[in-house]
Parts: structure tokens; sequence; C-alpha cells
């Protein structure tokens, strides 16, 4: 199985169990990486035989700052379920969601969860 990565993509947005989270918002690091076959693109050089990273990182736009989540687990998971419903090809990918400078009475760089999914 190969890989596609798409590596440190930023957003702020509000996601977080406080409520200062929700309303001051805060900046997000994605990392993912999307296992899927890509023999047929690597023969016919075509896009439309490929898993399009553009179209799956307007998913991910579209979820980690369209919505709001309490808990990183959970936003992870939408995103992965969202991928999953739009890549038939897609077998397994996993997601790591760092958030930034987090609100938690030290200096600290960030925090995050990483999760992974198999298609059924």
């Amino acid at each position: 199985m190969n890989k596609i990565y798409i590596s440190n993509m930023e957003f702020f947005a509000f996601h977080g169990h406080y409520n200062e989270e929700k309303l001051a918002g805060n900046k997000f690091n994605i990392d993912i990486v999307l296992f899927t076959d890509t023999t047929k693109a690597q023969k016919s050089d075509n896009l439309d035989d490929a898993l399009n990273y553009q179209t799956a990182y307007a998913i991910i736009k579209e979820i980690v700052t369209g919505t709001k989540s309490n808990l990183l687990e959970n936003l992870a998971e939408n995103v992965l379920n969202a991928l999953f419903a739009e890549f038939k090809t897609l077998v397994k990918a996993k997601i790591k969601i760092s958030k930034l400078n987090p609100p938690m009475g030290g200096h600290i760089g960030s925090v995050g969860v990483e999760i992974s999914k198999s298609r059924k």
C-alpha cells in the first residue's frame, strides 16, 4: 500500500473544552497520511486516477475551520470519517492534530492526538 502525505497544514479554529478556547480560538497543525493504491495513477499520470490531494485538503479545512469540537479526538474522527466518505480508494488514514500554545497555565508548545482508521 502506498502513502500520500499532507503535512504541516495550519488552521485557526475554535475547538476546545473551555469557553475561552471556543471564543478566542487557536492555531492547529495537522499532518495526515493517506494509504491507497497509487498504481493506476503512476501509470496513467492522470489526476482522475489519483486520490486528489487538493480535494483532501479542502475536506480537512472545511471540517477544521467550519465545525467546533470539544476534544481533538472528536475533531480527528470527524476529519477521517469525511475523507473515507469521499475517497472510496482510501484504505487507511492516520491523522495527527496539534493545538499550538494551548491555554494550560504554562508554556507548552502544543498538545495533540494521533488517530488511525482503516476501511472495514
